[in-house]
């Protein structure tokens, strides 16, 4: 358990140095642009590739998968439904259900899946969900209403954002480990550099937003915000909770899928919204307060389940 408490600690140790550079400015206000695009362009894709080429793919077909992607759908769907009946246009909207329904699965998930659950797999249905199926889904749509996209029509933009690095990388990464093919070692060298670039990257463009955005809740985007964090930390793995009960599953089955809902939202989300110009703020605001309340709610969980 004292893991968990070093992966937040981790996690809010390099945002801090984010705020600080900010706050003393050590960096001008245009990195965190300049970080978030070296992030979604490089850095990311890497990532994403070099975790999905070496997962066993079928250790992570199954109840787990199924039933993380069916609870991020359903509290999307809701949050886009209230987004809409608010007024708030589709890219806000994506944003939103990115924030209610997208688990930091990785640099969170991972060190819980380890020290709670166990096992470092348990995290990688989750992770492979959101890659393969409901990352692509948010940023076609983005990609569709994207202002730079004007003029190329709508078939065009959403057969472009097949072209996403992000999106790209990931069916790369899945082709390779549906072959059985190994990137050769001495590639590995380069590809593992870069793809260490993208969580601390993600994290200090971050810190720096909380020093030179508005301050965290804060304007008129709270009402918003408090919608991400309760899809995010209530419905979310309620939701999860219910599925798991009606596929079967019992006992540690039941608590890994409870437990990987729970988690907080990604970093990725604030990514997605630095890089499309849109719900820049929710995004940020409930990165910091899911990540800040997740850690009570899966002791919670734990201690009621496990």
């Amino acid at each position: 358990m004292l893991s968990v408490f070093e992966g937040f600690w981790t996690i809010g140790g390099v945002i801090a140095v984010g705020w600080f550079l900010a706050s003393r400015e050590l960096v001008p206000q245009s990195a965190i642009e300049v970080l978030s695009r070296l992030t979604f362009t490089v850095a990311t894709p890497v990532l994403l590739f070099t975790v999905i080429s070496t997962a066993s793919l079928g250790s992570v077909v199954g109840p787990h998968l199924v039933i993380a992607l069916v609870a991020a759908l359903v509290v999307g769907a809701v949050s886009v439904l209230l987004a809409r009946r608010g007024g708030r246009g589709p890219g806000e909207a994506v944003i939103g259900a990115f924030a209610a329904g997208y688990v930091n699965a990785a640099n969170l998930g991972i060190p819980i899946a380890v020290f709670v659950l166990g096992d470092a797999v348990y995290s990688t249905p989750v992770l492979l969900g959101q890659l393969l199926v409901l990352q692509p889904i948010g940023l076609a749509v983005l990609d569709a209403i994207d202002p730079r996209r004007e003029g190329q029509g709508r078939v065009r933009s959403v057969l472009a954002s097949g072209l996403n690095p992000l999106t790209v990388a990931s069916v790369l990464g899945l082709a390779v480990a549906a072959s059985g093919w190994q990137v050769p070692q001495g590639a590995r060298g380069p590809l593992d550099l870069i793809a260490g670039f993208a969580v601390p990257a993600m994290l200090l463009a971050y810190g720096m937003s909380l020093r030179w955005g508005p301050a965290p809740f804060v304007g008129g985007q709270r009402r918003e915000v408090f919608t991400a964090v309760a899809l995010k930390l209530v419905a979310m793995p309620l939701v999860a909770w219910g599925l798991a009960l009606a596929w079967g599953l019992q006992g540690h089955d039941l608590l890994v899928v409870v437990v990987t809902a729970a988690l907080p939202t990604a970093q990725n989300v604030f990514l997605f919204a630095t890089i499309y110009r849109r719900g820049q703020v929710v995004a940020r605001d409930a990165v910091f307060a899911t990540t800040m309340l997740s850690l009570p709610v899966i002791l919670g969980v734990v201690l009621l389940l496990g």
